[in-house]
């Protein structure tokens, strides 16, 4: 892959991943309500569940949903239900701590499993692929492919960990229970508003 292509890759990958969608957001709440540490699982999960992503679609995933517009839908609306309902769990947390499902923080598998259905993710990876390994050539072969998946990870790791540990430093200004109360319904109208431009 040429320099100036690396670096175009490099610059919407960053672009897109450290903007607000549905991974920061919750990343935000879960580093504000359980901190840096138990939220690394939740991470790590995020960047695996979008490597994977990113590689199928690349490999050939990205084609079969465009023949099959209707799997495509579904994945998108099971996407949505989903986070609607993180964005109600976000919006009705009352305490630091006190978690969105069950008390703890998201685990490693569900993180991973989440990228599947997140809308962002999808917008991101078709497009990321069809741009930068299609653009090798004129096809996706494996090379640029993991290229593309590796420099999402670099970059991934990076705007997930601020996220997270921006919440995590808000922490003790939000103990006030009035403040968090209206600093987490805003996280959820932010994370609902996060999904109008990829159900599109």
């Amino acid at each position: 892959m040429a320099v100036d292509t690396l670096f175009a890759l490099f610059l919407f990958a960053l672009t897109t991943s450290i903007t607000p969608g549905p991974n920061n957001m919750m990343l935000f709440a879960s580093g504000l309500n359980f901190g840096f540490r138990r939220t690394l699982p939740h991470l790590v999960g995020i960047e695996a569940g979008f490597f994977a992503l990113l590689v199928a679609v690349g490999l050939g995933l990205g084609a079969v949903l465009q023949a099959a517009p209707r799997l495509y839908w579904f994945l998108k609306a099971a996407g949505a239900a989903y986070l609607l309902y993180i964005a109600w769990k976000i919006a009705t947390t009352r305490r630091l701590s006190e978690g969105r499902i069950s008390g703890t923080p998201m685990t490693f598998a569900q993180a991973a499993a989440f990228q599947w259905v997140n809308p962002k993710a999808w917008v991101m990876a078709v497009g990321a692929m069809s741009t930068y390994a299609v653009a090798e050539g004129g096809a996706s072969t494996f090379i640029p492919v993991l290229i593309v998946g590796a420099a999402f990870m670099a970059v991934g790791v990076f705007t997930a960990s601020t996220w997270a540990g921006f919440g995590t430093l808000l922490k003790e200004w939000l103990a006030d229970p009035v403040r968090l109360k209206w600093f987490n319904i805003a996280m959820a109208v932010l994370l609902v508003v996060s999904l109008w431009p990829m159900l599109e």
